[in-house]
């Protein structure tokens, strides 16, 4: 490790060149800090009880918290960047429900647009992926332990850029819905987890592919039945009330 870093970064993953191209190392790089990278099985486990080396914390790179120092100038424009994209985190999580706990801006990532990181408690999407495959899981216990999940955006990525663009002019643009939860899901494999439903996942990347092509869709006023609007709710009692 360069002299003056106190901790021990690592990553989970299933091969060298998973955790060397997932987005959550591109941070650390780039202030030119060593990530030690665990791809056997049995460092999942082994890392739950293994907390420090030689009086340095281990911190695991894709949870969420991670504490990278900044400088005064960074930390400004952290809190300017926040503020710029308040709106679209909001609009974001409105739209994946409970697929997120919150959504927010990200140090971590450079050059992707936005990553998935776990909740500290919670399994690894590595672990995830191990207990999974397990032949005699516990399907309870593997409700309780998988983590929170939280969406880190890159506010300086041109894809971020332009959707905070499209949310500004319409929020409830049909098209954004598709998009953020096409970046929700690409995230989710390039973090490593699993896709819930591929075939959504598929019929968002046929539509876009379309949309490419300036192909017109007959279906285009069907996105998905499950999203909400991001218009404000009105309760349905207020609305019979009004009709009273």
């Amino acid at each position: 490790m360069k002299e003056g870093q106190d901790k021990i970064y690592y990553i989970t993953g299933e091969s060298k060149k998973t955790v060397e191209n997932s987005p959550f190392v591109e941070g650390l790089k780039k202030k030119n800090l060593e990530v030690l990278y665990m791809t056997e099985a049995i460092d999942e486990y082994m890392m739950q009880q293994l907390k420090e080396f030689d009086g340095k914390k281990f911190v695991c790179i894709t949870k969420s918290g991670l504490d990278i120092e900044e400088n005064e100038e960074e930390k400004q424009s952290k809190e300017k960047l926040a503020e710029e994209n308040k709106s679209l985190c909001e609009v974001m999580k409105d739209t994946l429900g409970d697929k997120v706990e919150k959504v927010e801006i990200s140090t971590r990532v450079v050059n992707s647009p936005c990553c998935i990181v776990t909740g500290d408690q919670g399994w690894s999407a590595n672990m995830e992926r191990i207990m999974r495959a397990q032949a005699l899981r516990n399907n309870q216990m593997s409700t309780y332990m998988v983590s929170k999940k939280t969406l880190e955006i890159n506010p300086t990525h041109p894809i971020v850029i332009e959707l905070r663009k499209k949310v500004a002019a319409d929020k409830n643009d049909k098209t954004i819905k598709d998009l953020i939860w096409l970046l929700f899901e690409t995230s989710l494999l390039s973090s490593g987890f699993n896709l819930d439903e591929p075939n959504s996942f598929s019929q968002r990347i046929h539509r876009m592919i379309k949309l490419g092509l300036s192909i017109d869709d007959v279906d285009d006023d069907i996105i998905d039945d499950e999203l909400p609007d991001l218009d404000d709710a009105v309760d349905e009692e207020t609305k019979m009330d009004d009709v009273d």
